[in-house]
């Protein structure tokens, strides 16, 4: 219940002040919880050390205390969701390559646009949605239903559909049969029990809801992210669909195709690591610490 009162609060804040103002005061209550969050740190930290392992430790210190700024702006950005509109996006968001939709739709088997716990993933979802897309997201319940109730809220008010995960493969192979766009972040397997493989050269668990899809309908999987630019402005790149043909055996498909779009994720997180919001231990040897 405070969290969703928090929540309530920094939302009403956000949608009444300018928005570079609103950044300000969310830079300073980061700091402020910065100041404070050991775990937090020791988990960014940790986390970093094992993806620039030859970073002096100044450098990993500049690069998480940014990260849990561009988070504090994240939020500001989720909580103006009611100010969203195409004039935002004309003015703020540069669109690339999403035409990669559109000739992947034409096959009439629905797509997949998977992306990470990157930049603002829920921003970008609103501007696939605004743009026209029929677009459906699976999210993580939060266990308070006041704050789940929020959260869904914002994302369904600007078009998106919703799918709890828990509940999600009936209707999520409904929604690509019916050739919509199904939204996936694939870089965190919240229960622990998907593949394993190598990221950034140590195993972790990846959720294998993606490639489980793409091989159970034909639809193509589409790489996305919505990244801040130093400016804050947005970037929302589109990648080319995945290139991959079955051979039969799902065990190998899978890790194939997990394999091909992990790839991705690394490119990214390492040209953006001050973006990346992993604020638990993620690889097997730590992630339960």
């Amino acid at each position: 219940m405070f969290n969703y009162i928090l929540y309530r609060i920094g939302q009403f804040i956000a949608l009444h002040i300018p928005l570079r103002i609103g950044y300000r005061l969310a830079i300073f209550f980061s700091d402020l919880h910065y100041i404070f969050a050991d775990k937090d740190r020791r988990r960014v930290t940790a986390n970093l050390k094992a993806i620039f392992p030859d970073k002096p430790d100044k450098e990993i210190a500049r690069i998480r205390i940014w990260m849990f700024r561009n988070f504090a702006k994240y939020l500001v950005d989720f909580f103006r969701f009611e100010k969203l509109d195409k004039e935002y996006i004309r003015k703020n968001i540069r669109i690339e390559n999403i035409d990669n939709f559109d000739k992947a739709l034409l096959k009439g088997k629905g797509v997949i646009v998977l992306s990470a716990h990157i930049g603002n993933w829920e921003l970008g979802a609103v501007v696939v949605a605004l743009s026209g897309y029929p677009l459906w997201a699976v999210v993580l319940p939060h266990k308070h239903k006041s704050v789940n109730n929020f959260f869904n809220f914002q994302r369904q008010s600007k078009g998106i559909g919703i799918i709890q995960l828990g509940k999600a493969v009936r209707q999520s192979l409904k929604i690509l049969k019916e050739n919509k766009v199904l939204a996936l972040v694939g870089d965190r397997d919240f229960t622990e029990t998907g593949v394993v493989l190598d990221f950034f050269g140590k195993p972790t668990f990846f959720p294998e809801g993606a490639a489980a899809f793409s091989l159970k309908t034909g639809a193509a999987i589409v790489p996305g992210f919505m990244v801040r630019n130093s400016d804050d402005s947005f970037t929302l790149r589109i990648e080319k669909p995945l290139e991959y043909t079955p051979t039969g055996n799902k065990e190998n498909d899978t890790l194939e195709i997990i394999s091909r779009y992990k790839i991705i994720f690394e490119d990214y997180i390492r040209k953006y690591p001050d973006q990346w919001y992993m604020f638990r231990k993620f690889w097997i040897h730590n992630c339960k610490e």
